[in-house]
Formats: C-alpha cells, sequence, structure tokens
C-alpha cells in the first residue's frame, strides 16, 4: 500500500525557499512531488518515470512565454533539485503536433532547440506528451502495480472494472512523438479523466496542483494494488527492493565466481581484448525463494520484461542456472552462459534483418541469473549498473508474480522488445559511452580505514571498482567505507585468526560475487629491540604483517582461480624488509617475509594470469608516524618537522596519496609481475638491487 507523504509545512518550505517569483513557486513545488514519487522504489527507480510543470515566464525580450520545465536526461526523480528540470518553450511543441511523423532525432533536435537555457540537460523522451497534456502538473510512474496491471492479457477491462471512466486507456506504442498523438486523443475524448494507463509501460496522472496529481497517482496506484491482493490470497508488498544477501554459502561460492568468469570472457571477446569482469549482485528472500520454485520457471524467463524501458538494462530474456547445473560445477555454468550468448547472437541477428540491419549488436551476456537455492543475480558493468539490475530483477518478479495471480503475464513480444533495445537514441548513447579503467572489477583492500588503506580505496574507487574494504576496527571501518561511497562494502575482522580470511572472501562473494584485485595493506609497527622483545609479541607481529598476508592471499588466490581470468595482488611490504630500522626488528622480519611471498607467489601464479606485486613506502604519516612521533624525530635530529618528512631525495613529503597512486598504477601494468615499486621519495639505503 503506498503513501500519501504530502505534508503542508513541508510544501510551504519549498515555495518559501523558491521566492517570490509563481512560476519558480510552482517548479519548487514540482521538485517536492516528484522527490516524493522517488523515493518509493514501486513508484519508480532507476531514471524511470518523468515529472513536469506548466509555468508563465518573461524572455530576454520581456515576453510572456508559456514554459514546459520537464525532467532532464541522466536526473532520477529521488535525488531531483530544479536544474533537473529543464525549460522548454511549448509554443514549438505544440506546433509538431500538426506533422504526420516525426523521427527521435528530429524530436530531440527540436526539444533542444526549445530551451531557454542552452546548456540544460535533453529534455525527456516523452516531453512532448506532457506539452500535449493542458494540465499544469502531470506525473508519469512505472508503478510495480500498474506493470502488473498492464501487462495482464485482458488489461482493458480489468482497468475498467478497477476504475469505470476515471481513466483513460493507451495501446502499447514506443516513446516518442507517435506516443504523445495517441495519448493525447485519447484524453481528449474524454477530458474529465484523472489519468491515463498506458499498456505495457506505465500510468500518468495530472491536476491543477503539485498535490491533485500527486495525491491522484497515490490512490490510483493503491486501487490496482488492492484489486491485485485479492487475486493473489490478500499477498502485499511494502516494497520490491530487498536488497538482501544470500545466505548460502555453498552455492554462492560455487557459483558466483565462475558465474563471473564466463561472463568475463563473453564481454572480453566481444570487444575483441582480454576478459571484462562485471559486478554481481545477488538478491533473496521469501518472495524470491517462493518465486524460483515455480514450475513454470522456464516459460517465464524468456517471457519478457515488467517494462520496456527494463530491456536496455536487463536484457529480455533471463538465465536459469538448475541445481544440476550448479552440481556440475564451473565448466557447466560457463556452457550455460555460451548456450545464453549463442541464442541472443542468433535473435540479434534476425532482428537486425528485419529493420534492415545497421544496429551496433551490445554486449551478448546475461544480466539477470535466476539461481534456485541462492536467489536472483544482477551482472553489470560496475557496483551501481549490477545493483540497479538486481533491483528491476526483483521487481520483475513481483509483476510476474502478481500477474500470473490475476490472469497472466503478457508484456510487449519479440520485435517491439528488439525495437527498444535498439532505440536509436540509446545506440547513440552507446557509441558515446565510455568505462572507467577498472570498471568491473572488485578491490578488496585490508587495513581499510587507516590512512593509506583508505587513501588506496578512494583510488581504486575513483577508477571505477567496487571496494571491499576490511578492518579490525568494526566502526572505523564502516565510517571509512561511508566516505569511500554507496558501493564500498565494509567488514571488520581479525585476520590474524584462523579462518577470518577466508570468512571476508566469503562476504565478498555475497556481495560482489568475487574478488580481482587483493591490495593486503594491514600491518603494525611494534617497536623494541629483538633481543629484548617478548617472543608472544614477535609472533603477534609475524601473525599480523606475514601470516594474515598469506591467509589472505590463499583465499583470494582460489577465487581468482575460480574466475580463471587473471587479477592479482599487491602488498604493502615496507622498506624495512631491505633497510632495517633500530628497534624495528619485529616489524622488519615479517615485512622481509612478506618482500619474498611478492616474488614467490608470483612464481606460483603466473601460468594462471595472476600478477603480484608490491610497495615499498617510507616515512608517511599513518600508523607509528603520529604527530607526536614526527616531532620527536624532528627534534631528536635537529630539523624541523617538514625537513623531517621531506628527508629524501627530493626534498618533498611523501603522502598516503602517492601510495595510493603506486597500488593503482601497478593493478593497470597489465605485464608486470614479481615487481617492487618504491615510494620514498628517493632513499638509498632502502634502494633496491
Amino acid at each position: 500500500m503506498r503513501q500519501n507523504k504530502w505534508n503542508d509545512d513541508e510544501a510551504q518550505k519549498w515555495i518559501a525557499a523558491a521566492g517570490s517569483d509563481p512560476a519558480d513557486q510552482a517548479l519548487a513545488l514540482r521538485v517536492y512531488t516528484s522527490r516524493l514519487i522517488g523515493a518509493d522504489p514501486d513508484l519508480v527507480m532507476h531514471g524511470g518515470g518523468n515529472t513536469s510543470v506548466k509555468v508563465k515566464r518573461r524572455d530576454l525580450l520581456g515576453e510572456e512565454i508559456d514554459v514546459l520545465h520537464v525532467k532532464g536526461s541522466g536526473w532520477d526523480l529521488d535525488t531531483l533539485e530544479a536544474p533537473g528540470l529543464p525549460g522548454v518553450r511549448i509554443d514549438p511543441l505544440l506546433r509538431l503536433r500538426a506533422l504526420d511523423a516525426l523521427s527521435d532525432e528530429d524530436m530531440v533536435n527540436m526539444q533542444r532547440s526549445s530551451l531557454i537555457d542552452s546548456t540544460a540537460p535533453n529534455p525527456s523522451v516523452e516531453a512532448l506528451l506532457h506539452a500535449y497534456l493542458p494540465h499544469v502538473f502531470v506525473d508519469h510512474t512505472h508503478a510495480t502495480a500498474f506493470l502488473a496491471l498492464g501487462n495482464l492479457p485482458d488489461a482493458v477491462s480489468v482497468i475498467r472494472e478497477i476504475f469505470g471512466g476515471r481513466v483513460g486507456v493507451v495501446p502499447y506504442i514506443m516513446p516518442g512523438f507517435a506516443l504523445a498523438k495517441k495519448a493525447a486523443e485519447v484524453f481528449e475524448a474524454d477530458p474529465s479523466v484523472e489519468g491515463l494507463v498506458l499498456l505495457k509501460h506505465g500510468h500518468f496522472t495530472f491536476g491543477a496542483s503539485a498535490r491533485e496529481s500527486y495525491e491522484r497517482m497515490i490512490d490510483h496506484t493503491n486501487l490496482v494494488e488492492d484489486y491485485l491482493a485479492g487475486n493473489a490470497a490478500g499477498r502485499r508488498f511494502s516494497s520490491t527492493v530487498h536488497a538482501m544477501r544470500s545466505g548460502r554459502e555453498d552455492v554462492a561460492e560455487t557459483v558466483l565466481p565462475a558465474l563471473r568468469g564466463a561472463i568475463a570472457k563473453i564481454r572480453g571477446d566481444h570487444g575483441g581484448g582480454d576478459p571484462l569482469p562485471v559486478v554481481l549482485d545477488t538478491r533473496a528472500g521469501e518472495t524470491i525463494d517462493a518465486f524460483l520454485k515455480r514450475d513454470d520457471l522456464d516459460e517465464l524467463s524468456g517471457r519478457g520484461v515488467a517494462s520496456p524501458d527494463h530491456v536496455i538494462r536487463t536484457k529480455g530474456r533471463m538465465l536459469i542456472l538448475t541445481n544440476d547445473d550448479v552440481a556440475a560445477g564451473a565448466d557447466a555454468i560457463a556452457r550455460k552462459v555460451e548456450d545464453y550468448t549463442a541464442r541472443y547472437r542468433s535473435e540479434f541477428e534476425n532482428q537486425n534483418g528485419r529493420i534492415g540491419g545497421g544496429k551496433i549488436m551490445l554486449e551478448p551476456h546475461p544480466c539477470v541469473i535466476w539461481v534456485p537455492g541462492l536467489g536472483i543475480v544482477g551482472a553489470g558493468k560496475d557496483a551501481a549498473a549490477a545493483s540497479a539490475i538486481a533491483d528491476l530483477a526483483e521487481q520483475t518478479v513481483e509483476v510476474m508474480t502478481l500477474g500470473e495471480a490475476s490472469g497472466g503475464f503478457r508484456p510487449i513480444e519479440a520485435d517491439d522488445l528488439f525495437d527498444i533495445e535498439y532505440w536509436s537514441l540509446e545506440q547513440a548513447k552507446l557509441k558515446k559511452s565510455s568505462a572507467k579503467p577498472m570498471a568491473g572489477r572488485i578491490v578488496v583492500v585490508t587495513g581499510g580505514a587507516g590512512t593509506i588503506g583508505l587513501a588506496t580505496a578512494r583510488a581504486f574507487a575513483a577508477e571505477g571498482a567496487a571496494i571491499a574494504l576490511v578492518d579490525l576496527n568494526e566502526t572505523a571501518c564502516a565510517e571509512a567505507a561511508a566516505s569511500v561511497g554507496r558501493h564500498c562494502l565494509a567488514i571488520g575482522a581479525d585476520l590474524t585468526k584462523p579462518g577470518a580470511a577466508a570468512d571476508v572472501v566469503r562476504r565478498i562473494i555475497r556481495r560482489f560475487g568475487g574478488v580481482d584485485v587483493l591490495v593486503s595493506n594491514a600491518g603494525s609497527a611494534l617497536q623494541g629491540n629483538l633481543l629484548d622483545l617478548d617472543e608472544a609479541e614477535l609472533r603477534q607481529s609475524f601473525e599480523l604483517n606475514f601470516f594474515s598476508h598469506l591467509a589472505m592471499a590463499r583465499a583470494v588466490g582460489a577465487v581468482l582461480k575460480a574466475q580463471n581470468h587473471g587479477g592479482q595482488m599487491l602488498f604493502n611490504v615496507s622498506k624495512q624488509a631491505v633497510n632495517p630500522g633500530k628497534g624495528f626488528g619485529a616489524y622488519g622480519l615479517p615485512k622481509a617475509a612478506t618482500f619474498f611471498l611478492v616474488r614467490q607467489l608470483a612464481l606460483e601464479l603466473g601460468g594462471d594470469g595472476i600478477r603480484v606485486n608490491g610497495v615499498n613506502a617510507d616515512r608517511i604519516r599513518s600508523g607509528l608516524l603520529t604527530d607526536d612521533f614526527i616531532s620527536g624525530r624532528a627534534k631528536a635530529r635537529g630539523v624541523s618537522e617538514a625537513d623531517y618528512m621531506a628527508g629524501n631525495l627530493l626534498k618533498a613529503e611523501v603522502e598516503a596519496r602517492h601510495v595510493a597512486d603506486a597500488f593503482v598504477a601497478l593493478a593497470r601494468s597489465e605485464r608486470t609481475t614479481a615487481h617492487i615499486t618504491t615510494v620514498d621519495g628517493g632513499n638509498i639505503e632502502a634502494a633496491l638491487r
């Protein structure tokens, strides 16, 4: 049941902040109710839906003009701001209606040329539909309930049963000029309607005020939810998006790395290069588990998508990995991915021939995978894409379930689906798009809450990687992860404990599907002369500064081999491994062992395409080098703190970000292994030979 979240006090705050201009006040209310809509994933998600408001403004010549503010490309309703509602002159859009046809490219060009601000984003592809409806405020959603309703085989009669004559019904037409004209015709046939249902697409409401349009949308959606619940034994949903992680560790460890490896190979083959990994996002819960036990699962997997625009992210067919596939292992999973790919390529060739050719085939791998006993898996080019795909896959499960309970789920068919997936406007975006260098890679950083660890995590995130931070201090780790970004996993763990490293890697697999880069950075510098130190302290230093690195290498190495597309391990070795310092033997000894570990692992793993490298850093403001320590050392040497920190050949302080940059550079050095990069500004005593 959708909640009416309109609040008079909040609305007045938006109006007051907008100033005295009536047009700006209307725009502020448009932003307010758009955000109310966008906050509910069962109304819109991931760029879906759009809203508009019509106002009067004066142009540079002082003449009053009618302006449509409509959601712009690249904006989501839940975070919408006024600049995300570009203003378009309405009169040129209205004159277009006299045309018999209009290409998408000409429509976009006309909309851009009608902007009151040439730097604004492209208006929505449905701007014409908003313009052709006479109401001041217009809302368009892709509510889960309306997707179930609009995809029923007898949707028109059910809509009449629920609403009587309160809404108009628009047949399915691809978004653009033709749909806008048809929707306007349906409205004009009965101007008393409160909204429109676009079959197999979504729902429009409108009104003289932001509140009226919003409340109609909530009311209409609840009427549909009531109807669906009546056909599903009262079953309702509070949200289709749960983001629950699977607890089936055994299945996850078997399926997800193998699935990542198979998809990475397909992506690499498609692009004519090395494997290109994806990030996976796995969802599970009672609803999903029940759905994956259906007898008609195989038939539903090829039925289509809940909303036409979903196909751009999810493709029109889902891949099913059966219990037998899982039991058979990685080779069987790879074969299923290859079979899916071959079918996609064949269907593309047939469809491309139907329209006379000219389309560029998208990556042919599956994007949504149904795995009974595990959950639904979204596969995306990065963590954000995987999350969005998994969200839409959850919504599809809900739409299919409710639709089948109410007469059937019958979405658009193959030809229409191809036309949306290979829409000329989307193809244009494809030609312009470019992925970040580390997109699709999953990077785990131990000691992630420390200065170097956090700088490294941020550096990899900036390159597009999904990040898992591991640190002994769980609270600090969570805070550090939050500062990195939404798609950063925080794991509190004591890596010196037996089994801790393996557990950490299992958690990363459940969240992202695998690992591509290990930055083994955890460590602590114990002080004291070797002959005076308690043996237990020395052994503990080895546990943290050597054995935890070995444990992480073993756990990550198993995943890298299962994925079978290479990967790498990076170790924070420290200059202590080659340039001992007095009183730091308990730190230097395990670091020297870690130095050897880099070379040994490189030797053992090179045949699997796994690269192993390290960084030797010196005199970084982190860990041992606190402000007090630096001050004491500077005084003891009779120099300023700045000169002490810049005590190297370059006479410049080395910062954590420089170490982070070295890790990223090694990660991107595709033909480098068994190498140690020194980041110390120049320290001849610690130079490698």
